[in-house]
């Protein structure tokens, strides 16, 4: 039996709205290392977005490279592998590899071939049980850039029925010529395979996540991934879920980047594996930092926002970096231009960190500016998710919840 914990979207060195998230990554941080002792993990699965940028600074690579260095230190014979997601620099992230291997960190920042096949030694990393035995495997893949892909001249024109996209068809050769690669190694092991990508039937955060293929495809389907797998470990969307079959996993991100994820439960996912079906556990992670929406529910007038800050009743003295993070939704009605600077005037009195505003458009009048102001569309030139809020607004006289988004988008994915 295999204990793996599967995480990633660290994004390390972001800011929101200015503020450091320095204090919030070193709290996390620490939280995984006592998750990794407490539960004996055998290997650390990093899917992408180590970085939130290309060209992290000196601290952000300081930052990682202390925290390599203190899980090694706090459970010497676990396996770290970390791959690279569409934020990080492949090459930045690869090129200290002969020092981490040295610690058990396995770094893979872009697929690599030689004499045109897998380089599969840089690919498929051993996890070995207690006793030293290699008890399963990880076929670890990096955000497939289009240098990653096959070359699309060499895909037939039809893939499988209904699957028309070239770049899709490349994703799932992909992922076919690793695990063919593979396939002579396994001997019957358990197979974990890593992924950065957007799946179909995935939630997105508003305003955090790009749909990141090449050439624009939205996402490809769960089952690009080899049956094989008893787990696909997934980075990229930064809401924890389950898509396809169930083995297939959104980890989720550590902390919330963005104000559309403070509803979300943010932590690691714990997978078991043995000699059947992968055992799943999410382990949520405490905030360091709240995140609140004011007013809890609905939206409030801006002369209540003092009122709401108050009744916080927070210490005056608070640190910045400890001061809580704030949604504010504001009602329509009575709003005036420069709403935003006086939300900013008004919120100086309190400890608190205004990183996200929100005005709530009546439901009916959403409707009517949509088809008002725009010329007619066709059918096909319209989001689905775009005209499946219109039909909700117009039936119900309010937006869609998270929870019926989901459902929305699991029957897509099946369709």
């Amino acid at each position: 039996m295999i204990r793996v914990l599967h995480t990633g979207d660290w994004h390390i060195g972001q800011t929101l709205r200015g503020f450091s998230r320095e204090r919030e990554h070193d709290a996390v941080f620490s939280g995984l290392e006592s998750i990794v002792v407490e539960r004996e993990v055998d290997a650390l699965v990093v899917a992408g977005d180590v970085f939130d940028s290309q060209n992290p600074s000196g601290e952000s690579q300081a930052r990682f490279y202390a925290l390599m260095a203190r899980l090694h230190a706090a459970r010497p014979a676990m396996t770290i592998v970390i791959t690279a997601g569409n934020h990080d620099a492949a090459g930045r992230l690869e090129a200290p590899r002969p020092l981490l291997e040295a610690i058990g960190v396995h770094v893979v920042g872009n697929v690599r071939r030689r004499d045109g096949a897998i380089d599969l030694d840089r690919h498929l990393v051993p996890v070995r049980s207690a006793s030293g035995d290699v008890a399963a495997q990880v076929l670890a893949v990096s955000y497939p850039t289009a240098a990653c892909l096959p070359p699309l001249s060499s895909l037939g024109k039809e893939g499988r029925v209904g699957e028309a996209s070239p770049i899709v068809r490349a994703v799932r050769d992909l992922y076919g010529q690793l695990f063919e690669a593979a396939r002579p190694r396994l001997a019957g092991l358990p197979l974990l395979v890593t992924g950065h990508l957007h799946v179909a039937g995935g939630l997105e955060s508003e305003g955090a996540e790009r749909r990141i293929l090449v050439g624009g495809e939205h996402a490809v389907p769960a089952d690009v991934f080899p049956e094989e797998a008893r787990y696909v470990a997934l980075g990229h969307l930064h809401r924890a879920q389950m898509l396809g079959r169930g083995q297939v996993r959104y980890c989720g991100s550590l902390i919330p980047l963005s104000a559309a994820e403070q509803p979300y439960r943010h932590g690691v996912t714990l997978v078991t594996l043995g000699s059947g079906a992968a055992q799943i556990e999410h382990i949520e992670i405490d905030r360091p930092v709240p995140f609140l929406r004011l007013p809890a529910s609905g939206d409030m007038p801006l002369a209540d926002l003092g009122d709401h800050l108050a009744a916080l009743a927070l210490d005056p003295d608070l640190p910045m970096e400890a001061r809580p993070f704030i949604q504010v939704r504001l009602a329509r009605e009575g709003l005036l231009p420069g709403y935003r600077a006086e939300v900013d005037r008004i919120a100086e009195g309190f400890p608190v960190r205004v990183v996200d505003v929100r005005v709530t458009v009546p439901p009916r009048a959403a409707v009517e500016i949509v088809e008002a102001e725009a010329p007619p569309l066709r059918l096909s030139e319209r989001d689905p998710e775009e005209l499946f809020r219109l039909a909700y607004r117009a039936k119900w006289e309010e937006d869609p919840e998270p929870a019926h988004l989901d459902v929305f988008h699991r029957a897509r994915a099946e369709a």
